[in-house]
């Protein structure tokens, strides 16, 4: 059973259905894992930030850890290139 609830940024959302049908389910199944460790392997906590990054290939997703309510919230789900600006 899970320990943490995943929520999205709408914008989040809409960045994860902008991507291919492969993409999408290899990057809902590393959320799935989240869900029960959001600082397990491959998890990188940002330098000067409260959140981390997990890397799938060229992609990353954005997410902070609430540890008081047990909640992941994935704000960006975007190519390596993308996902750092304007954060």
């Amino acid at each position: 059973m899970p320990k943490y609830e995943v929520y999205f940024k709408s914008s989040a959302e809409k960045e994860l259905y902008r991507l291919d049908s492969k993409l999408i389910k290899l990057v809902l199944s590393k959320i799935e894992l989240l869900s029960f460790n959001p600082r397990g392997k491959g998890a990188i906590k940002l330098k000067g930030n409260v959140s981390y990054r997990y890397r799938i290939g060229d992609y990353r997703i954005i997410y902070e850890i609430d540890e008081i309510r047990k909640i992941v919230t994935v704000f960006r789900i975007r190519h390596r290139k993308d996902v750092y600006r304007g954060f």
